[in-house]
This record gives C-alpha cells, sequence and structure tokens, in this order.
C-alpha cells in the first residue's frame, strides 16, 4: 500500500476591558476545552474566557433587528471557543493580561464563526453547535451575508492590533477560503488524493488554529522563536485534529464520542480511510475485498443497515490502523514543534493537548 505523507520534518479600535482577577475557586480544567492542569492558569484563563464571551456579544450587536438576531445566531449556541482559548493560552508566554492578547481571541472566534455561517451552506449543514443552522431559519442569502458582516467586523477588530496582526488575519481567512475550494473541486486529475486531502486540512482547519497561537504570543509580546513554534504547533495539531475526527467517524460508538459513526461515510465526504483505500485499489495489492468494499462505500448507504454493514467492514480494514497512526504522527510533530517554549503550565498545556489528540484516534 503506498503511504500517505507523512508531517513535513520539524524545524526548530477599543480594547476589551482587562480580564478581571483570578476566581479563588478554580473551575475545572476539564471544562475549558483543553487539558489544563494548573489551577491557576486555569482560573485566569477562565476569567479571561468570559471576557472574551462578553466581548463577542458586544461585536456582533446590531441596531438592525435582523442582522443582530442572525449575528447572534451561532454566538448565543455556545461552542467550545478553542481557537480563543488557545490565543490565551499562548498569550501567558508573555504578557497575558495585555488588552490586545483578548481582542485577538474575539478576532479568531469572530474569524471561525463568519466561517460556519458559509460552510453550512456549502454543506447544506441542517444543525451547528445544537441549533438549526442559521440557512435553515433565514435562508442561504441571509446566511451567507451574515458570515460576511461578521468577518467584517473582525477585521475591524483586528485592524485595532496592528498591521502585522491584520495581515496575518488575511493571510490566514485567504487560505480558509482555498482549502473550502479545493474540498469542493476536489483533486486535479492524477493529482495525489492523499496529499491533496492534507493540504485542504492544513488551509480550512489548521490555518485559523496556527494564527490563533500565533496571534496570542505576538501580541503578549512572546519571543519570535517561540511565536514561531506555536504556530507550527498550531499548523500540526489542527491537522492530527481533522484525522482523528475521521477515524471517530468509522470507530466511535457515538455514545462514547459524541459523534454518530459513518456521518462522513453515508454523506460520501472523502476522509483518510476512505482515501487510503482507494489509493490502495489502484496498487497492485489491491484485493477483490478491496475493490469490493470501495464499490460498497461508493454505493448507496442511506439506510442504516447498509451503513453499520459498511463500517464494519471498514473498521477491519488495515486502512484505518493507518490513519490512527497518521494522527498520532502528526500529533506528536506538533509537540514536537514546542521545543523552544520554556518548561512550565503552558507548554506542558499544548504537550497534552497535542497527546490527548493521539489518545483519542487509538
Amino acid at each position: 500500500m503506498t503511504s500517505a505523507p507523512l508531517p513535513p520534518q520539524t524545524t526548530t479600535g477599543t480594547s476589551a476591558s482587562a480580564p478581571p482577577a483570578a476566581s479563588s475557586n478554580p473551575p475545572d480544567p476539564t471544562a475549558l476545552g483543553m487539558p489544563i492542569t494548573d489551577p491557576e492558569l486555569a482560573s485566569r484563563l477562565a476569567d479571561r474566557l468570559t471576557v472574551v464571551d462578553e466581548a463577542l456579544l458586544e461585536a456582533v450587536a446590531s441596531a438592525d433587528k435582523l442582522a443582530d438576531g442572525a449575528s447572534r445566531h451561532l454566538i448565543d449556541a455556545g461552542g467550545k471557543r478553542f481557537r480563543p482559548l488557545l490565543t490565551l493560552l499562548t498569550g501567558e508566554l508573555g504578557d497575558g493580561a495585555a488588552p490586545g492578547v483578548v481582542d485577538a481571541a474575539v478576532v479568531v472566534e469572530l474569524t471561525q464563526v463568519a466561517s460556519l455561517y458559509h460552510d453550512d451552506v456549502m454543506d447544506s449543514a441542517p444543525m451547528r453547535r445544537g441549533a438549526p443552522s442559521a440557512h435553515m431559519v433565514w435562508g442561504n442569502s441571509v446566511a451567507i451575508l451574515v458570515g460576511d458582516m461578521l468577518f467584517a467586523r473582525a477585521s475591524a477588530r483586528v485592524a485595532e492590533l496592528g498591521p502585522e496582526a491584520v495581515i496575518l488575519q488575511s493571510r490566514t481567512f485567504e487560505r480558509m477560503c482555498l482549502g473550502q475550494l479545493h474540498e469542493t473541486m476536489g483533486p486535479d486529475n492524477g493529482e495525489d488524493q492523499v496529499a491533496h486531502y492534507l493540504q485542504v486540512l492544513s488551509d480550512k482547519t489548521a490555518s485559523l488554529l496556527s494564527a490563533s497561537a500565533r496571534l496570542g504570543a505576538m501580541l503578549a509580546g512572546a519571543p519570535k522563536a517561540q511565536i514561531e513554534a506555536v504556530g507550527a504547533f498550531g499548523e500540526k495539531v489542527g491537522v492530527a485534529f481533522q484525522l482523528a475526527d475521521d477515524v471517530l467517524d468509522v470507530a466511535s460508538s457515538g455514545a462514547t464520542s459524541g459523534k454518530t459513526p459513518g456521518t462522513d461515510l453515508r454523506e460520501h465526504v472523502p476522509t483518510m480511510p476512505v482515501l487510503l483505500l482507494r489509493q490502495h485499489v489502484a496498487s497492485d495489492a489491491a484485493t477483490d475485498e478491496d475493490r469490493d468494499l470501495l464499490a460498497t462505500l461508493d454505493g448507496d448507504l442511506s439506510s442504516d443497515e447498509a451503513l453499520n454493514a459498511a463500517l464494519e467492514r471498514l473498521r477491519a480494514h488495515a486502512v484505518l490502523a493507518e490513519t490512527r497512526n497518521l494522527a498520532v504522527q502528526w500529533a506528536r510533530a506538533a509537540s514536537a514543534e514546542l521545543v523552544p517554549l520554556p518548561e512550565g503550565p503552558v507548554k506542558e498545556s499544548l504537550e497534552q493537548f497535542a497527546q490527548v489528540l493521539a489518545d483519542r484516534a487509538a
């Protein structure tokens, strides 16, 4: 079987209000969505994340009734706030209380939410964050325009953070658009489908994680080597996250992961196990069983019986183990990028998050 590409070699306006003092009762670190085991750090981040949430509501507010309701829709629905949390965490490499750090956290979440409005239209997704998608409530045109408006709000806010932040955010959004474009159009004839998919993951998902990490460290005044390190970490951990998600789409029980198994298979969304199988079928080593499984996956999986049967066969195939190995390799490569960071709770939290992703795929 032709191997999938491995992670690249490691190389070494008005600001939001100041965060309140840390609580005397530190929150459960798992509630933050990242393994932050240092209680003082967890408390500071939880308090600052509350400030971010308040600033997000203020940032999307509009005097126009329709614009206000539609733009608040996904913010009110909640979400993990992982990207702003990453910004706040890497801000701890310098002055984490610097007002620009909180503003940057707002910017990255506004950018993420703006992209979700667009993604849900393109994917015809009925639900987002446990609520009906905006296009299901107001229609495609309103959802697209609200996404554009939220990105405009993010752009206005990042403009207050300086030209370096503006350039980073604009290049990141360009990459996110290219990732969505290439995912929509698929690989060119003769293009390596696995390499194409990894590039889509890097552009569509990992680029914003990288920018989130960079902005926090940069605006907190961290040394350049540390800014570059967390940026590279974000790139690789973003790919690892999606590869682990690809494993869960096949291997999870649903009850334990919270993810309905086979969702991507049923919709014929390309994921790494299927792409590896397709690559294998094109090789001389393919068997009749391999070819029959691929034909099944390309066929009608609308019934639960057909989907469950396909899942059982794919779970037993070597491509699922290979996808697991890829997720682990990308997670380890992400952790290796953290060498320039000083020892302490920030580095430890990032390393543990990479390990969580590796364990998630196992």
